[in-house]
């Protein structure tokens, strides 16, 4: 019996809550991965008619409809949001509910309903208009995801890193360093869409999806509009931020620079049978979701940038933003994704460094207060328990890079954090009381043989310190094109995730 016949059987004969909680998950996600992997290779036989059929299927499989439950109602960051209608799968029942309750609707006859639109704070004292749909939509979105992407990670451009699978900022940061790192390519155009998400053009996108099965619903996602402070608002054009499909259609949309670039590739085989990707042109380059960065040998070729995306812009319905958008040379520096890139003289002679920016710095240190802030009044334990993660976390997407004095600033700053902490914890004890109660000397066996580690008394737990992390050793980008779709890549992805993870 296949598993859409077996699913069907059981939803009969159990419970909504015994249904969901009685998935075979391993079997759900090993189906789902197999058909995406079959989309993939089609897509890369030009076999469109393979694609589309392969497409349909997973949308309508139960396996698929599970899973992007899943993902919306119990794993994706927003799983407790609700959208207008104030429905949340909050618990197995309601899940196995809307399962069922899904699994008898057809899309093609789906019509989305308006998403609910906030405003999240940004740094420079604007606002990013969120947009946060239903749950059924949010589904429906997942599932049309699921079978867009294998499709698209055969087009997309190996220098495209943002909301692509198996690949992440430090990807960038490395192609960056590889172009940069001899000096050659040392003119940088670094350039922003302007409200890029918010203007890109629907038609342009219908039309590099032609073809998809369900194309008709996702113009339909893109028209719904939303509601801002009870007023609704048409959207005529953009792809709407808190939509789980606008990152892979905005990647779609943005696809193409590359060629405008007039950029190629000549794949390369070595003796030991390995092979590389050498690239021609004019120009390098590197994109992560909106922000890219384009490389030139002289000043003179750079300028020439700006006419030629006007092409790639004006197709798309994009403007450049001004300011955010400008020519500088690598000894001047650079920032992207958090990061300062700039050549340096040494006493070896000028190379290029990676390293947190003063803005990435500046935003550090202003979560961490805000935590500081939050635990007032709470006990060291907690305090632990909260910085510990966001801690860990800025050591994990500073340490690939130039980090050694980052870590330092961070963990004086955070020490000056701590002693203030402790007097407002403690107001009528002596600084002598405090250190033997917090500062326990640290034992032979311990790692690290630090005399002033913040360490809760009743647990044992201590607060981290970015100082203790080994930096020398480098991200290795993923390979070119390479995709976790392909089948004949799944061991390199084996082993990189090994090696990522030690």
């Amino acid at each position: 019996m296949s598993y859409a016949q077996n699913c069907r059987s059981f939803e009969s004969t159990t419970s909504y809550a015994t249904l969901w909680t009685n998935t075979d998950w391993i079997n759900v996600q090993k189906y789902v991965d197999k058909q995406q992997r079959r989309i993939y290779r089609a897509e890369s036989n030009n076999d469109k008619r393979k694609v589309r059929d392969l497409q349909r299927m997973l949308v309508r499989s139960s396996a698929a409809l599970k899973l992007a439950i899943r993902r919306v109602t119990q794993i994706n960051k927003g799983k407790k949001t609700p959208g207008l209608d104030g429905f949340r799968a909050v618990n197995d029942k309601q899940r196995g509910e809307l399962f069922v309750k899904m699994r008898n609707m057809n899309i093609n006859l789906h019509k989305p309903k308006p998403a609910y639109r906030i405003h999240i704070p940004k740094k420079n004292n604007k606002t990013r208009p969120l947009s946060i749909p239903v749950i059924i939509d949010r589904v429906y979105q997942e599932l049309l995801r699921m079978a867009l992407e294998p499709q698209w990670e055969f087009k997309f451009e190996p220098t495209s890193y943002g909301f692509r699978p198996k690949r992440r900022a430090h990807d960038a940061m490395e192609r960056i360093f590889y172009n940069v790192k001899n000096g050659n390519w040392c003119w940088v155009f670094e350039g922003d869409f302007k409200s890029c998400f918010d203007t890109l053009d629907h038609n342009f996108i219908l039309k590099q999806i032609k073809g998809f099965p369900y194309v008709n619903i996702v113009d339909k996602f893109l028209k719904a509009g939303y509601v801002d402070n009870d007023v609704f608002f048409r959207t005529k054009i953009g792809t709407p931020q808190g939509g789980l499909l606008s990152p892979l259609l905005a990647n779609i949309a943005l696809t193409g620079m590359e060629d405008c670039l007039g950029i190629s590739y000549n794949k390369v085989t070595r003796k030991n049978g390995s092979t590389t990707y050498n690239a021609k042109g004019n120009y390098r380059m590197t994109r992560y979701d909106d922000d890219f960065v384009i490389f030139a040998k002289s000043k003179e070729e750079i300028i020439k940038v700006y006419d030629i995306l006007n092409p790639y812009l004006e197709e798309r319905g994009l403007i450049l933003a001004e300011d955010k958008t400008r020519i500088t040379h690598i000894s001047e520096g650079f920032n992207f994704l958090g990061f300062e890139t700039r050549q340096r003289h040494t006493k070896d002679g000028d190379k290029c460094f990676i390293k947190p920016s003063k803005d990435s710095l500046k935003n550090a240190r202003i979560k961490i207060a805000e935590r500081f802030e939050i635990m007032k009044g709470h006990n060291v334990g907690d305090l632990i328990n909260t910085l510990n993660p966001l801690i860990i976390g800025l050591i994990n997407y500073w340490k690939p890079m130039v980090s050694t004095v980052a870590f330092e600033k961070m963990d004086n700053y955070i020490w000056i954090k701590v002693k203030k902490f402790l007097k407002h914890l403690h107001p009528k004890k002596g600084w002598k009381w405090i250190r033997r109660k917090y500062f326990p000397n640290p034992k032979p066996e311990d790692k690290h043989q630090d005399k002033w580690v913040l360490t809760d008394p009743v647990s044992g737990r201590q607060l981290v310190k970015m100082r203790w992390t080994n930096i020398d050793k480098r991200h290795v980008m993923i390979k070119h094109n390479y995709s976790p779709f392909d089948s004949d890549k799944s061991e390199y992805f084996k082993n990189r995730q090994i090696m990522l993870s030690n």
